[in-house]
């Protein structure tokens, strides 16, 4: 078979899924229309590790129109839509995903996209191109390049390029400014809070609220739970983004210190092991820990097996432990918890991505003859454009510079 999904029978309600998120893409749907008149991806063919969505089924009929053969899987155990797998199973996709994979069926589904011979990869937190690179290096002389769609697989790259270990062009998309500065803000802001009020119906107002991380995503974790009512605390390991968080009005500081304090805690750093067991003996009892970086170590899941004498389910994805005789509790199970616990971003900022996605593809192969082996962003009149798209899309206009206000920006004799 060309798909392997949890249950075929679901395929109606993930089409009505689709046509519900698609209503909410108008930037991406402008892409599709002139993808579909122009063919800029003909003959491509282009392997996915994604969050397996309505808004990524999506993503996969722009590239589609555009005359690419896509094949898909997901890009964590827990973030698949099952209705959405089957829909695009059913509609000729070749697509290998199911929700609350085992570690062996995870990288077992990857290696079937690989078996499709890919000649662009688009990524979210680098395991289809780290695969690629280790085991099957026979098939990159005939890969274009690859997009990249997280910080943490950023990050990876980057590692790999100061390794001399990256053999094909890829796409930074998280770095531009309707990812970014959209997704992993309001995105990931808005998600994870819903995550967490899904596995638990907890109230965040009056609750303190213990963000590691200040990022784009954790400055969106926290002004969301600061618009919930929580008193928020931040942790960090970069001055400057530390500072920040106490000039936006958080308090900052260690999470030793934090650990105590916090009723709620959201992990967004991109690195391993920010809750660790001397951290989680002394949290209150009743604690909740959720994670939204894209790996489940941010929190030691391992060391809180250790220490725990106790571990039931709950709730649906919200685990209880017994630690020194006080209940803590953990959220989508250390995973994404904006997409194990509920839908992950809402579909007006996936919009925005999956514009930066699918122009990402079209700009390899436009230029593949003159791109090297490293990290690229996108040039920044693309980013603006996918910003116009938006803004299109919401009904809004926006001033347009006068002749002379150009002539002015490009000049320099005029002054005080």
């Amino acid at each position: 078979m060309d798909y392997e999904v949890k249950d075929i029978s679901l395929a109606a309600q993930g089409k009505m899924n689709i046509e519900v998120a698609k209503r909410q893409m108008g930037a991406l749907m402008e892409v599709k229309k002139r993808f579909e008149a122009e063919k800029p991806l003909a003959g491509m063919r282009i392997g996915m590790a994604l969050h397996v969505t309505k808004e990524t089924a999506n993503l996969v009929d722009t590239l589609r129109a555009g005359g690419a053969e896509v094949a898909i899987t997901g890009c964590n155990p827990l973030s698949t839509q099952d209705d959405i797998a089957a829909a695009l199973a059913t509609d000729g996709v070749k697509v290998y995903a199911h929700k609350g994979e085992s570690s062996e069926d995870y990288y077992r589904f990857l290696n079937k996209v690989i078996e499709f011979k890919p000649h662009i990869t688009i990524d979210d937190g680098c395991d289809l191109v780290t695969e690629i690179h280790t085991k099957h290096p026979d098939l990159i002389s005939d890969i274009i390049g690859g997009c990249e769609e997280t910080t943490t697989g950023i990050i990876r790259l980057h590692s790999m390029v100061s390794d001399g270990a990256l053999k094909f062009p890829m796409i930074a998309v998280n770095d531009n400014k309707t990812k970014h500065l959209m997704d992993n803000y309001y995105g990931t802001g808005q998600s994870t809070l819903d995550g967490i009020i899904r596995a638990s119906n907890i109230l965040f107002a009056g609750k303190t609220l213990v963000v590691l991380g200040y990022g784009s995503c954790g400055k969106g974790c926290a002004m969301r739970g600061r618009g919930m009512g929580s008193n928020v605390i931040v942790t960090e390991v970069d001055n400057f983004c530390a500072l920040q968080a106490q000039m936006d009005g958080f308090r900052v500081m260690k999470m030793e210190d934090a650990a105590p304090l916090g009723d709620i805690f959201i992990t967004v750093t991109g690195n391993k092991h920010v809750i660790r067991p001397e951290h989680m003996r002394t949290m209150k009892a009743g604690a909740i820990m959720a994670n939204s970086g894209h790996f489940d170590n941010e929190i030691d899941m391992a060391g809180l097996e250790s220490l725990a004498t106790g571990k039931r389910r709950v709730r649906h994805y919200f685990d209880e432990y017994i630690v020194d005789g006080k209940v803590l509790y953990v959220a989508g199970e250390g995973r994404l918890v904006n997409l194990a616990a509920a839908e992950g971003h809402p579909s007006e900022v996936m919009s925005l991505s999956f514009c930066g996605q699918a122009l990402a593809c079209e700009y390899l192969v436009k230029n593949r003859e003159s791109l090297k082996p490293e990290v690229i962003s996108l040039p920044a009149e693309i980013d603006d454009f996918i910003a116009g798209l938006q803004l299109d899309a919401m009904g809004m206009e926006i001033d347009e510079l006068t002749a002379e206000q150009i002539e002015y920006l490009k000049s320099w004799q005029e002054g005080t």
